[in-house]
């Protein structure tokens, strides 16, 4: 992972809540984007945080296609206020925050892109919202995925896992991404759920899909 000279703080504030989640964005190559993405980091209580080698590869694969990002922590994580927290209910109302943050700040599409955990809530907050035209899902646990979300998304969705992922395993992905209306799944080979080998691999096949996938995402939400 290298670092980025456009990257800057944020504070996201969440509905209802007095203290805010601390987030990392990323501007797009060339300084200004039309479309923008938010990168949830993988499970709260096992160490996920957006300081994960993955989301930051994420985010900078993003800045390669000319997308700007927005990647958080989840409540209780690093600098982000309140309890740290497993729930489900709680990690959709984190995304939707860092959602509602980046709608403010571009005018075009959204995606909702997210790592292990974070993948999981990606495709709910992404599957209910106008704006979100693609999902970048990386190496979701199958049993988190809500599988009615993924078959009903309307837009294009990047999943990947890795050839040795005992956590996200291939074979019971490729056959939820079978579902999707458009779907590219990608397995990394010789790579597992940490991504010890295989980031590169990573970044350099999403940022190709992204970059091919923009001039068609505009159709998702024209077509019935």
């Amino acid at each position: 992972m290298h670092g980025a000279p456009d990257e800057r703080g944020v504070a996201i504030a969440r509905e209802g809540a007095p203290l805010a989640l601390d987030g990392i964005f990323l501007a797009a190559a060339g300084g200004s984007a039309a479309d923008g993405a938010v990168i949830a980091p993988p499970h709260p209580l096992y160490g996920g945080s957006m300081q994960s080698p993955v989301v930051g590869e994420i985010a900078y694969a993003c800045q390669k296609a000319g997308i700007a990002s927005l990647r958080f922590d989840w409540r209780g994580v690093g600098a982000s206020a309140g309890e740290p927290s497993g729930s489900a209910r709680n990690a959709d109302q984190d995304f939707a925050a860092a959602l509602g943050h980046l709608e403010e700040t571009v005018n075009g599409e959204l995606l909702a892109c997210g790592y292990s955990f974070g993948a999981a809530a990606a495709l709910r907050a992404g599957a209910g919202h106008p704006r979100v035209t693609r999902l970048v899902l990386v190496s979701p646990p199958p049993g988190l995925l809500d599988r009615g979300a993924l078959a009903r998304f309307a837009g294009r969705v990047w999943m990947a896992t890795g050839e040795a992922d005992a956590i996200a395993p291939a074979r019971e992905l490729e056959a939820l991404a079978a579902r999707a209306r458009r779907a590219r799944f990608l397995v990394i080979p010789e790579c597992d759920h940490f991504f010890a080998a295989g980031l590169a691999e990573l970044g350099r096949e999403l940022s190709t899909w992204l970059a091919g996938s923009a001039s068609a995402a505009s159709e998702a939400r024209s077509e019935p």
